[in-house]
């Protein structure tokens, strides 16, 4: 069986010339973003040494490494040279920006279409009708930007405890991406994007205050993601998400492979939020247990000097 087999990724009854029309998704706008990952690192870049270094500096966090001139990710993985504070301060910083970013994008885009507020529409019509959005074009080409450009930093980036899983989160993210795109069924690939954005920038929000010494910021931003996190990642995306396309699809849809394929990698990313979900509670529990900082237990590097 040949890789790009119709019989593999389409419904019955449909070929590739079918989708030709540029009325859909075409494979070939997946390769956008791949180049367009490296402008987000360089957005990065700029976001981090020319905003968030210089506010670091102004609440008082040091630059143990201010006359080190080794390129920007270079620096830290430089030979015995570690994490500092303000480093972990201006990378938290991007990401919080960019988490907003993805999030109330998403939340423009999405709350104006038929398929969010009647998970049914996701299927109805399926993959005749389901011409692609212009606004959803590019909340996937944006959100595809982000991940490669996550993808291709975390080999750069302070080895993190958690490195195989995001490794694992982020391939698997990429690949979810591409396969709903790929077969059409980019209706419930936006909705697995709005619901996976809610939740992180309030995490990253939580440690640009613990990072700053802003201990009230990080304790109303943890508990804020904690609930965030919790209600989407654990009450919505199964009930709303896995449900539609367990139940709702089943009743709407002639099955194809590539469907059983969407539905494991799916279930993966639900794996990875109880994984997840174990570390943030056991993080909450040590703050109310012990009275001590929250502590960062997806993402302290590995080999960061210790910290009050």
């Amino acid at each position: 069986m040949k890789f790009w087999e119709e019989t593999v990724w389409l419904p019955p009854g449909y070929t590739w010339q079918h989708f030709k029309d540029p009325k859909y998704a075409q494979f070939s706008h997946l390769l956008y973003p791949i180049p367009s990952a490296f402008l987000v690192l360089i957005l990065r870049a700029i976001v981090e040494q020319k905003i968030f270094r210089g506010f670091g500096t102004y609440l008082g966090l040091r630059d143990k490494h201010k006359n080190y001139t080794l390129a920007f990710w270079a620096r830290r993985k430089a030979k015995g040279l570690k994490l500092d504070t303000l480093d972990k301060f201006c990378e938290t910083g991007w990401r919080w920006c960019a988490y907003l970013f993805l999030h109330i994008m998403g939340v423009s885009i999405m709350t104006k279409k038929p398929w969010f507020w009647q998970t049914t529409e996701i299927w109805f019509g399926y993959p005749e009708l389901h011409v692609i959005d212009p606004e959803v074009w590019w909340y996937y080409m944006i959100e595809l930007s982000f991940y490669w450009s996550l993808f291709i930093s975390q080999f750069a980036d302070a080895k993190r405890k958690d490195f195989l899983e995001m490794f694992i989160h982020h391939l698997a993210t990429i690949f979810l991406l591409v396969l709903s795109w790929v077969c059409q069924v980019h209706r419930i690939g936006s909705l697995v994007l709005f619901i996976h954005d809610f939740a992180d920038h309030w995490l990253e929000l939580a440690k640009l205050g613990r990072y700053a010494k802003y201990q009230k910021v990080c304790d109303i931003a943890f508990v804020g993601f904690l609930t965030v996190w919790v209600t989407t990642r654990m009450g919505v995306f199964p009930v709303w998400i896995i449900y539609s396309i367990t139940v709702e699809a089943a009743q709407l849809l002639e099955m194809f492979p590539m469907y059983y394929i969407f539905n494991f990698l799916l279930t993966a990313l639900l794996v990875l939020h109880l994984f997840w979900t174990y570390f943030i509670i056991k993080a909450a529990y040590k703050a109310l247990m012990f009275s001590d900082d929250v502590d960062d237990n997806r993402s302290d590097s590995e080999d960061s000097e210790p910290e009050d």
